[in-house]
């Protein structure tokens, strides 16, 4: 990444009468309307060679000049830590993430995050808000995450995420027995008692959506694929837990864990040290950035994930054996 943005361009007739901002932000799309507006401010975006304001009227044929520093978005750390690449490309980078892995630094989790990972293995994001961090995953739920590389990536995954365009799939293991899949509509927000937490709202929600089908029952669980409509923090693990299938070992939302009725011995030992949520991000489409190529990655269950299902089909044999 160079350490200038350079850029120029023709405001064309027939945005004759637009604001300045709307037809700079048309013309350079790869950023995102606040910057846009904050480079008109500063100068480093000028009309015909002079300074102008966001809402000055353009009237067509004018040359917009856009020159600009990369500036640094935060005071992150770059740290040595290993990093699960899928894929990756000048504009977008994919990783497969590890269970106990925070993806951006906070309050008491400044070091060790995904975010000082990212910087060590591309100091250039230092550039790109949150390094690049434009979803992410809970820090007990593995799988798939993308992170965008240049500024124009970023605005352009950021626009795919809101448009709902961009697909993503997870697999879970819940509590209970299902009947079939469905679909969970129920908007969501803080708890109103329990400030750390996400909860099912019925005043100020944000719209949630999750779609779930059935992929096997157990004696006293059920394997899961989710597809996620809409991206609200928890989202699935809130959902799952409001309609009566709690995710296993998610301790936030599904409480003591419930000794399963006939349970194997080796199963209850597993599921007492399992530890984490068990929700992997399984699958992930997007549009490339710059190609438009639509682009799909899989990655499989996590090694914890298929020893609990291997263990939820030995019980669930043993039980039926029982029966019979």
């Amino acid at each position: 990444m160079a350490d200038r943005i350079q850029q120029t361009a023709i405001v064309p007739r027939e945005m004759m009468g637009s604001r300045l901002d709307f037809a700079a932000g048309e013309l350079f799309p790869g950023f995102s309307r606040s910057r846009i507006q904050s480079w008109i401010k500063s100068g480093a975006l000028t009309v015909d060679g002079r300074v102008a304001k966001p809402k000055d009227k353009v009237m067509g044929g004018e040359q917009l000049q856009l020159d600009a520093e990369h500036e640094e978005q935060g005071d992150w750390q770059a740290e040595a830590i290993a990093l699960d690449i899928i894929y990756e490309d000048d504009q977008i980078l994919v990783i497969n993430k590890p269970k106990g892995l925070v993806v951006h630094p906070a309050a008491g989790n400044r070091s060790g995050t995904l975010l000082n990972g990212l910087l060590h293995h591309c100091p250039e994001l230092i550039h790109v808000p949150r390094a690049g961090i434009v979803h992410r995953l809970d820090k007990d739920t593995t799988g798939l995450m993308v992170v965008a590389k240049t500024l124009e990536a970023h605005a352009d995954l950021v626009a795919q995420l809101q448009e709902r365009s961009v697909s993503r799939e997870y697999e879970a293991v819940v509590v209970g027995v299902m009947t079939g899949g469905g679909s969970v509509d129920e908007p969501m927000g803080r708890h109103p008692r329990q400030r750390q937490k996400m909860a099912v709202v019925n005043f100020g929600g944000k719209e949630a959506i999750t779609h779930y089908r059935l992929l096997k029952r157990f004696a006293n669980h059920s394997h899961v694929r989710l597809k996620l409509e809409t991206g609200r923090t928890h989202q699935i693990r809130v959902h799952m837990a409001h309609i009566g299938y709690p995710l296993v070992g998610d301790s936030t939302y599904a409480g003591r864990m419930k000794v399963p009725k006939g349970a194997t011995p080796e199963l209850l030992e597993f599921l007492r040290g399992f530890g984490r949520q068990a929700l992997h991000a399984a699958q992930l489409g997007l549009i490339h950035p710059v190609t438009g190529d639509y682009m799909e990655w899989q990655v499989p269950l996590p090694e914890d994930m298929q020893q609990l299902l291997a263990l939820l089909k030995a019980d669930a044999k043993e039980q039926a054996e029982r029966w019979n």
